[in-house]
């Protein structure tokens, strides 16, 4: 392990978690090897170079385009036509597409950081409201500006020509459209490397189907297990746990388990995310089992300690406080009891440190 990916597990990996544990402990942990090793490949072609090669990327482009005619994009399928003018719950534009910001984010998950970073596109707007949302300037008010499909592609290959080892789009759900086409104007100019779509887990099963041999790497939450803590957190989304577990199927059998290159940086998988709340309200021992039973023991999953109390949910008794040591603990447990052999490298390391402060 280089003293360069040490420190960046010391510094991104506590979340709401002080480390307060030696750092030589944590450097035996993150050494310990994942019991089902990610497969590694030399060669490898982005998914949307292979569709475009097929003379089918430019069907997809307008099969996407379609369907802001009468937004269904998310399981609120509000029914607007976006291209008109009109706004859904999300209350993103349809003609154009807000972004926040583009740059390299060495936070996400190792296999996605590498050495220079995921290249990170932050869009406005969310077709979720969760009460704890950590990014609500950004999600819920829909900070950012507004740009045309020419323009995302311009910043993909920004990413692209400064190092960056993907396109990270962070909440896509409700641009999808956009994306792909970007997509496409990127790769006639050079694009190279892999999507990664980084989704709240709100997607419709219609343009998750639609995304196949476009998108390399999924990342999607899982948040919640049970509807009834998913409408009172979510914006009354009591389908998210149904929904999310059935985008997240077809994500698992558009592209399996994570592929890595040489060096250890994704190129193509699932990767899931599920964030430990307190008072075991996200269903995390549920989650754990569900994965194991309906995708595989070898999926990547983050059981993530990065909760924190933001935007509304101070107004909540049960999330209105961190998670507690214990809470992480217990979550960890239950993943390996499971029998998930390809979690987090950050998590495992976490779990080592608070499994042996006693």
């Amino acid at each position: 392990m280089t003293r360069r990916k040490f420190l960046r597990l010391l510094l991104y990996g506590g979340g709401s978690l002080v480390l307060t544990s030696c750092a030589r402990r944590l450097e035996k942990a993150v050494t310990q090897p994942i019991s089902a090793p990610t497969k590694r490949v030399r060669n490898w072609t982005p998914a949307y170079a292979i569709l475009e090669e097929q003379g089918k990327l430019k069907e997809k482009v307008e099969q996407a385009y379609s369907i802001l005619e009468q937004c269904r994009l998310c399981p609120r399928a509000c029914g607007v036509n976006r291209l008109a003018g009109g706004r859904g719950y999300c209350r993103a534009p349809g003609k154009t597409v807000a972004v926040y910001s583009a740059h390299p984010h060495f936070g996400e998950e190792l296999p996605l950081v590498g050495t220079f970073g995921s290249g990170t596109i932050f869009f406005s707007h969310c077709n979720l409201r969760c009460v704890f949302c950590q990014n609500w300037p950004i999600a819920h008010e829909g900070l950012g500006n507004e740009v045309e499909d020419e323009e995302l592609a311009a910043m993909m290959l920004y990413l692209q020509r400064i190092g960056c080892h993907n396109i990270n789009l962070v909440t896509p759900t409700h641009v999808m459209p956009h994306i792909v086409q970007a997509t496409r104007l990127a790769l006639h100019k050079g694009l190279k490397i892999p999507l990664v779509y980084n989704t709240g887990g709100y997607d419709s099963l219609e343009a998750v189907t639609l995304l196949e041999g476009i998108v390399d790497i999924y990342l999607p939450d899982l948040k919640f297990m049970d509807g009834a803590q998913s409408r009172i957190y979510t914006g009354g989304a009591a389908d998210y746990p149904a929904v999310a577990k059935q985008a997240i199927k077809e994500m698992y059998r558009q592209v399996g388990d994570l592929v890595v290159n040489e060096e250890g940086v994704a190129l193509r998988g699932l990767m899931i995310r599920h964030l430990v709340m307190p008072n075991r309200i996200a269903g995390t021992r549920e989650f754990v089992h569900w994965v194991v039973k309906e995708l595989s023991p070898t999926v990547y999953v983050n059981i993530m300690a990065q909760y924190r109390v933001e935007h509304r949910a101070f107004e909540y008794p049960k999330i209105a406080r961190a998670i507690t040591v214990e809470e992480f603990v217990e979550a960890m447990e239950w993943a390996k009891d499971a029998g998930l052999t390809n979690l987090d490298e950050r998590s495992r390391a976490l779990y080592q440190i608070y499994r042996g402060r006693g």
